[in-house]
């Protein structure tokens, strides 16, 4: 069946070396390991951790880190085993294109695209947001939105996006010295937090370290909607917090971890891939994990649970208003805006290499996947996704979907830990430089975990998620399947087999 069609490795090798449609390998370990925390040091840390304190694990929130970095830990083993074996644009995309065939691939990739590209206008939306922030505690009064006709547009995300977007166009390793050094400066900010939010420490503040479950006060339409789909499948009547909440807590800050598999995308622009891959995203992960561990803690002893549950939008800068200091709150705004910005380019770029790996593929139309002979970066699709990012962000409501960005990762880490397996069945002749200890036991814990973290997601996010895979599965089925690059190369083995078969030789010459 052509949906269950695989992609050799050997052809994802060769493609990446398509003339004109070849990227440039010119990062090293650390521009990877700061590219990672580029992208995971952000909106997670300013935001989502005290919004899962509030709403989900309380104080607890410290383990729901830790659950979703063990989570995140186990995927990307598996991640770093693929893109030593096949270290090309697409990520989780060309991995799953090579092992379970071409309609699975294309869901992954689908999602991929999902994650990313609604990551990208969900955090431009934000940086507009802490700008006109920053403006105002500096004392400048400037709006954050204009009017065009009938039309809100919310111009910060227009500008962040452009600049990132020129900045890729031009090169890769450039945009990358850009985001180290805007990385240096929020890892400060965040230093600085750990070390004031610690000046204020109560250990009362940790008591109770789980509270105990209370029902949800939303009205009952909403509250089946914002519920776990864990929970509307058992039955269990909208609650909070809890052990539960807990594990809910880490789905939703799980947001914070998505970093490391964009990461993986740029396995086609790395020097040595089969040694800086898995050793630039290891570190990356683990310095972003002790850093959340000890931003939690911070949060969590600085102020009562409940204070940041009485917020309408808890964030970092509530506990530090709290208790007074507003100062430090000025600090937490201008480092939340530095730390949305590196977030922005390294998804921007992610967008843009999945994007090139299903061109090439014949997927999405292959005027995509052109590169530029100068710089060797995919400059008309890097603009046609910059575009598409601030239209969204600037237009539109789209934090309302950000939880989709994690269902779409959480979706390809459990493929591509199955994938692991399976690539090991079918190609035991591959040495990959890295290979994910303890044999099966851990790309299926990895697997089974990262479902169990997507059943925790709000029911009115599966619903979302199933709307975008029938989209998805249109475009396949009226596009993809039939102009895929996959469709020539069967054609033409199928050729020289009748060329070469005597049945057909003879009936062609009586």
């Amino acid at each position: 069946m052509k949906i269950l069609r695989t992609k050799p490795i050997e052809q994802s090798l060769a493609d990446s070396n398509e003339p004109g449609r070849r990227l440039k390998r010119s990062l090293s370990t650390w521009d990877l390991m700061i590219m990672g925390i580029a992208v995971a040091v952000g909106a997670g840390i300013f935001s989502v951790g005290a919004k899962a304190a509030a709403n989900f694990a309380g104080p607890a929130v410290t383990v729901s880190f830790a659950v979703a970095a063990i989570a995140c830990a186990l995927a990307i083993m598996c991640y770093a085993e693929f893109a030593t074996a096949i270290p090309v644009a697409g990520s989780a995309y060309v991995f799953t294109y090579a092992t379970m065939g071409e309609l699975l691939a294309w869901i992954i990739g689908w999602n991929l695209i999902l994650e990313l590209f609604t990551a990208a206008a969900v955090v431009a939306k934000y940086w507009g947001l802490y700008l006109s922030k920053v403006f105002s505690l500096v004392g400048l009064t400037i709006p954050p939105s204009i009017h065009l006709g009938g039309l809100e547009l919310v111009w910060g995300p227009f500008l962040i996006v452009s600049i990132f977007t020129v900045l890729l166009v031009l090169g890769t390793k450039l945009s990358a010295r850009v985001g180290n050094f805007f990385t240096i400066i929020k890892i400060a900010v965040v230093l600085f937090v750990i070390v004031v939010g610690f000046m204020y420490l109560k250990a009362e503040n940790y008591a109770p370290f789980i509270p105990a479950e209370v029902p949800s006060h939303a009205a009952d339409a909403t509250a089946v909607l914002k519920q776990s789909l864990f929970a509307f499948a058992t039955g269990a009547a909208p609650a909070q917090y809890g052990l539960f909440g807990v594990f809910a807590g880490a789905a939703l800050v799980f947001f914070a971890f998505i970093g490391f598999d964009v990461v993986a995308t740029s396995a086609e622009e790395v020097k040595n891939p089969q040694k800086t891959l898995p050793r630039g995203i290891f570190a990356g992960l683990g310095a972003v994990t002790i850093l959340y561990i000890l931003v939690s803690l911070a949060l969590t002893g600085m102020v009562p649970y409940t204070t940041l549950a009485a917020a309408e939008q808890p964030t970092l800068t509530t506990a530090f208003e709290a208790v007074g200091n507003t100062d430090a709150a000025k600090v937490i705004a201008f480092g939340s805006l530095v730390g949305l910005t590196t977030v922005i380019m390294v998804l921007l770029m992610g967008f843009a290499r999945v994007v090139l790996a299903m061109s090439r593929d014949g997927l999405l139309p292959r005027a995509l996947s052109v590169t530029s002979d100068k710089r060797s970066t995919p400059a008309r699709l890097q603009i046609l996704c910059g575009v598409l990012v601030a239209l969204v962000a600037g237009l539109t409501q789209v934090d309302v979907l950000e939880e989709m960005i994690n269902i779409g990762t959480l979706s390809a880490f459990v493929v591509v830990s199955l994938g692991v397996i399976v690539l090991r069945r079918r190609r035991p002749d591959l040495k990959p430089s890295f290979r994910v200890p303890f044999g099966k036991v851990l790309p299926i814990v990895s697997a089974l975990l990262c479902l169990y973290l997507m059943t925790n997601l709000a029911v009115e996010t599966w619903i979302y998620f199933a709307g975008w895979l029938v989209v998805g599965l249109v475009i396949y089925f009226a596009y993809g399947q039939r102009n895929s690059r996959l469709n020539d190369r069967f054609a033409e083995a199928r050729a020289a087999v009748a060329a070469n078969d005597p049945v057909s030789v003879a009936s062609r010459e009586s």
